[in-house]
């Protein structure tokens, strides 16, 4: 398999969250499929990567509990989670559609940098404006 195809880590909301699962087993299910790891070893990986994002709370809400903003936090922490990710998101202001601009979502991605390789983000032409500087 091609080597871009493994680090391919979408974060979109048609790729959802597992409704019966929490947070954190969402999030631990990924290094726990690739790289065959214990929930003990993943577990402190999951709170220092919900820590970064002040998201520590939502580790044992389920998906129907969550609001935008943590469900859109929780599905980057899962992307994240990939060996060298190459983040891919796809129409972040549909998952989080009160956001005003790309803002929020840019300091997230900063503050967990160091766990992903690249990221890109997708969206329609007409969400332009919400990107400001970043769609020029």
């Amino acid at each position: 398999m091609d080597d871009n195809l493994r680090q391919a880590a979408p974060v979109s909301v048609d790729v959802p969250l597992i409704s019966n699962q929490n947070v954190l087993m969402n999030i631990a299910l990924i290094k726990q499929y690739h790289e065959n790891m214990s929930i003990a070893k993943i577990e402190p990986v999951v709170f220092n990567a919900l820590r970064r994002l002040n998201m520590e709370n939502m580790a044992y809400k389920r998906n129907p509990d969550l609001n935008d903003e943590e469900r859109f936090f929780a599905m980057l922490l899962r992307a994240v989670m990939v060996r060298d990710a190459l983040v891919i998101i796809d129409r972040p202001f549909k998952i989080i559609p009160h956001l005003k601009n790309i803002d929020y979502i840019l300091q997230a991605l900063k503050n967990v940098e160091d766990l992903y390789l690249n990221c890109h983000i997708y969206d329609y032409e007409w969400m332009r404006e919400k990107y400001g500087a970043l769609s020029k």
